[in-house]
């Protein structure tokens, strides 16, 4: 019983949240320059009888409160309206544009993963000898290289110059779009890389400190072994913290990503709406940013729940 409070508490917070950021997200319209109704209509010339009915049409003569709550309800319906510059649906452009990104996302989180984990754990099981240093330095190295200053450099240097990836695009075919895939998601990692290996470094030095793991060694144990049972499963649970707050990041990191790389997905489109003032998509995209991070710092949470038998006897009891 103690957990199904546990969740319902969470989820409660989780809709406060998504509340206040849906009255953020709909004020873009009134905190941007211009009237509403200029907005609504692209900045297109307009005579004063077309501004009356777009006033009428969206209703913008009502109380701002009313307004909202309207808006609300579509948008808890996923409608955000039409886009100003292409007269899709808000959602249409949304779906569209959501594959590439995501593919891009899994690429560099299963790509950081990969890396950054072996790599934070061997620096602490080597900590303050030369291996140590050599991975903390390449970590300090890529959390200070700017995401769009590593992507210049891999495009010169494996699209132009060796010519190993295609440089531009999202690619045909699944092989197509694989290859047009790599550059991307390395250079969307290699800030992650930086940060996962610094976390689990700092979790498993934590761990290799703790009286069970002495004993473990006491009784013969091999390195390897401790560093499965031991090291790997108590350091999880930073680390999977750890992972749900690079959503954030991915997030943005994909808008210079996908126009260093010329990607059509959702950092592109937020660069491209915010250019144009299509009001209607920069509402839907920042609206859709905020249910994925609140949806998986919720799953973070429960996986947290799950794997951390302390956490587990605090909420259940």
């Amino acid at each position: 019983m103690r957990l199904g409070w546990y969740v319902l508490r969470r989820l409660g917070v989780g809709a406060l949240l998504l509340v206040i950021a849906s009255f953020f997200v709909f004020s873009l319209l009134y905190i941007s320059p211009g009237r509403p109704e200029q907005i609504l209509l692209g900045g297109r010339p307009a005579t004063p009888e077309i501004m009356a009915a777009i006033r009428a049409k969206y209703s913008l003569d009502d109380p701002f409160l009313v307004q909202y709550f309207r808006w609300f309800l579509e948008a808890i319906r996923f409608n955000f309206g039409e886009s100003i510059v292409t007269d899709q649906p808000v959602t249409t452009v949304l779906a569209e544009r959501s594959l590439p990104t995501l593919a891009l996302s899994v690429a560099g989180l299963v790509l950081t993963m990969i890396i950054a984990v072996p790599a934070g754990m061997y620096a602490a099981a080597k900590r303050n000898k030369v291996g140590d240093r050599l991975v903390s330095m390449l970590t300090l190295l890529g959390m200070s290289a700017p995401t769009f200053a590593v992507g210049v450099l891999l495009l010169y240097v494996f699209g132009v110059a060796l010519a190993w990836f295609p440089v531009f695009g999202n690619g045909e075919g699944f092989g197509g779009q694989l290859q047009h895939l790599v550059l991307p998601a390395i250079a969307l990692a290699v800030t992650q890389i930086a940060y996962v290996t610094r976390q689990t470094r700092a979790a498993a030095l934590s761990v290799y400190g703790q009286d069970y793991v002495t004993f473990a060694r006491s009784r013969g144990l091999g390195r390897s072994l401790i560093w499965r049972r031991y090291a790997l499963l108590n350091s999880s649970l930073p680390i999977v913290t750890a992972s749900g707050l690079l959503l954030a990041y991915t997030l943005a990191g994909a808008v210079l990503v996908e126009v260093t790389f010329s990607r059509e997905g959702l950092g592109s489109l937020m660069l491209q709406a915010v250019q144009s003032k299509d009001i209607p998509v920069v509402q839907g995209l920042v609206a859709f940013a905020a249910v994925t991070v609140t949806l998986v710092n919720l799953g973070v949470d429960l996986i947290n729940l799950a794997i951390d038998p302390r956490l587990r006897k605090e909420v259940i009891g």
